[in-house]
C-alpha cells in the first residue's frame, strides 16, 4: 500500500496541518471559543459561544464583541496571559453564566510576539464531568473566603472614643484632642504611662479616621527581639536567607498598607530599625530584608510609649530626627490618679467586663469602698486597678463589696493605703455670724463661694480640675475665685 503523498514531510508543514487540525478539533468539539486582541478586546467568538451571551447579561453580539474582554467576562484571566505569554491550560472559570473549565492559549506572529489571545471552554457542567474537581475548588475556596474574614476582622480596630471611659475635665480633654487627630493624616504620638489605655486610643483614633475601612495593625517593640525586628516590620524577600520561606513574607508595614500601623514601647526600638523606620515615614517606602526592590506603603502611624523620649534624645538612644517626624500630634494621656473622680465609673465598666468574661459575680461596690479605691495612688493605672477588681471578684463569696474588703486586697498586693478623700477632715470653714443677714449680699455669696470651694478641694482631695469639675466651673474660673479668696485673707 502506497504512502498517501498529500501528508506533508517537512516539519513546518506538519505543525501548521497539526495546529489547523487541533484548532478545528477544538471549535467542533469545543463548548465555546473567543479570541481578545493584543489589546485585550474581544474580536471573535464562535457560534457555541453566542448562547452564554444572554447569561452574561448581554443580549447583541455587537454589545459584546470589540469590548474589552476584562469588562463582559467576569473573572477572566486573558489578559494575564496577554502579559506573560504564558498558556493557562486548565482552570475553572465561575461567572453569572456557570462554572466552566477553559483553557487559555497565546496567539503569537512570526517574530514570537503575542499577538492575542485564544479562550476555550472545555466543559460547562463541570459538576458532572469533573465532580471531585469541582469539589475539591469549592472546599479550598470557602476556607479562603473564611481566612479572610477572620484575617479581616482580626485588624479591625477593637475600641472607641466611647471605650474611653471618663467625664473628668482630664479625660474629655484627651479625648477632645485624639478625635482632632483622628481627621488628620499625621503621625501622632500618645504619651502617658502604663495602663492609661494608649492601646485603646489609638484603636478609637483609627476607628474615627478615614481610614476605618482599612487593616488596623500593631506592634509591641518590646515583645520583638531586636534580631527579628527588622523583618517583622518590613518583611522577608523569598529565600533571603536560610530557612526563609520561598514564598516571602509580609511586614507589619505591608499588612497595614491602606491603614494604621500601632507602634506601641516606641521608646525600645532599637536604633538601626530607627533609621529605616524614618525612610520609611519620609518616602513611604519600604524594602524587604534581603531585597533590592522598595515597595510602596501608606501607612498613618500612631506611636506610644511611657518612656521620655526628649531625654533618650539627649542620651543619644532615639533618633532625634525621628523624634521630630514622630512627634507631630503629641497627646498626653493622664494617669489615673488625675482624673480620680473617674474611677466609679471605671470601677462599674471594669466589673461588667470581668463579669462577662467568666467571673462568678458581679461586683457590687459600697460607697466607702469605692473611696477607698478612689483615693489610691494607682501606679499601675487602669491595669493596676482591674487587677484588684479581679482578685475581689475571686475572693467575694457576695457580690457587694465593702471598705474592709477593698483595704484587705490592697494591703495583700503590697499598696500603700490611703484614707478616702472623705474621711479626711473637711479644712476649717469660718461660721456665719449672727448677724450675716445684715452684711452687704456681695460679701455674703463671696463666704458662700469660698465654701463651696472648700467643701469641693476637700471632697476631691485637693485635685483642683476635679473641684472645678464638681462644681461646674472651669478650672480658670476656679482659680480666679482661688486667687480672689486668698488676697481677701491676706488684706
Amino acid at each position: 500500500m502506497s504512502p498517501d503523498t498529500r501528508l506533508p514531510r517537512d516539519a513546518q508543514s506538519i505543525l501548521e496541518l497539526a495546529a489547523r487540525s487541533m484548532f478545528d478539533l477544538f471549535a467542533n468539539a469545543s463548548e465555546g471559543m473567543l479570541l481578545v486582541d493584543r489589546k485585550g478586546r474581544v474580536v471573535w467568538i464562535n457560534d457555541q459561544y453566542r448562547r452564554f451571551l444572554p447569561a452574561l447579561g448581554y443580549e447583541r453580539e455587537e454589545d459584546f464583541v470589540g469590548h474589552p474582554v476584562s469588562n463582559v467576562v467576569q473573572n477572566t484571566q486573558m489578559h494575564q496571559v496577554l502579559e506573560t505569554g504564558k498558556p493557562i491550560l486548565i482552570d475553572l472559570l465561575t461567572n453569572k453564566a456557570g462554572t466552566f473549565v477553559v483553557s487559555r492559549i497565546p496567539l503569537r506572529d512570526e517574530a514570537g510576539e503575542v499577538i492575542g489571545v485564544l479562550g476555550i471552554v472545555l466543559f460547562d457542567h463541570p459538576e458532572t464531568t469533573l465532580q471531585p474537581l469541582i469539589a475539591k475548588f469549592a472546599r479550598l475556596e470557602q476556607d479562603l473566603n473564611e481566612a479572610r474574614r477572620e484575617l479581616a476582622s482580626q485588624r479591625r480596630a477593637k475600641y472607641t472614643f466611647a471605650s474611653f471611659v471618663g467625664s473628668s475635665a482630664a479625660a474629655q480633654e484627651v479625648k477632645r484632642q485624639a478625635r482632632r487627630a483622628a481627621q488628620s493624616a499625621s503621625p501622632v504620638l500618645l504619651l502617658g504611662e502604663t495602663g492609661t489605655g494608649k492601646e485603646l486610643l489609638a484603636h478609637a483614633i483609627h476607628a474615627a479616621s478615614p481610614r476605618a475601612g482599612r487593616p488596623f495593625v500593631g506592634v509591641n517593640m518590646a515583645a520583638v527581639p531586636e534580631a527579628l525586628m527588622e523583618a517583622e516590620f518590613f518583611g522577608v524577600a523569598p529565600g533571603a536567607y536560610t530557612g526563609a520561606d520561598k514564598k516571602g513574607r509580609d511586614g507589619k508595614f505591608k499588612l497595614a498598607d491602606g491603614g494604621t500601623l500601632f507602634l506601641d514601647e516606641l521608646g525600645d526600638m532599637p536604633m538601626a530599625v530607627q533609621v529605616k523606620l524614618l525612610r520609611a515615614l519620609q518616602d513611604g517606602e519600604i524594602e524587604p530584608l534581603g531585597s533590592n526592590k522598595l515597595i510602596r506603603c501608606d501607612v498613618r502611624v500612631v506611636a506610644a510609649t511611657s518612656r521620655d523620649l526628649a531625654q533618650l534624645v539627649r542620651e543619644g538612644l532615639f533618633r532625634e530626627d525621628l523624634f521630630y517626624r514622630l512627634n507631630v500630634l503629641p497627646i498626653r494621656v493622664p494617669p489615673l490618679r488625675e482624673r480620680q473622680s473617674d474611677i466609679p465609673l471605671l470601677v462599674e465598666t471594669l466589673c461588667e467586663d470581668i463579669a462577662a468574661r467568666g467571673a462568678n459575680v458581679h461586683l457590687e461596690l459600697l460607697p466607702p469602698a469605692l473611696d477607698l479605691l478612689a483615693a489610691q495612688p494607682w501606679r499601675g493605672n487602669t491595669r493596676e486597678l482591674r487587677n484588684v477588681l479581679e482578685q475581689l471578684a475571686l475572693r467575694s463569696d457576695s457580690p457587694q463589696i465593702g471598705a474592709a474588703q477593698v483595704e484587705q486586697v490592697l494591703r495583700d498586693s503590697g499598696l500603700d493605703r490611703i484614707e478616702p478623700a472623705l474621711s479626711r477632715p473637711a479644712a476649717p470653714v469660718p461660721a456665719m455670724a449672727a448677724d450675716d443677714d445684715l452684711r452687704p449680699l456681695p460679701v455674703q455669696i463671696a463666704e458662700l463661694e469660698r465654701r463651696a470651694i472648700a467643701a469641693a478641694l476637700a471632697r476631691t482631695g485637693g485635685n483642683r480640675v476635679a473641684a472645678a469639675k464638681l462644681l461646674g466651673i472651669s478650672r480658670a474660673s476656679l482659680y480666679d475665685r482661688l486667687s480672689v479668696s486668698e488676697n481677701q485673707t491676706t488684706v
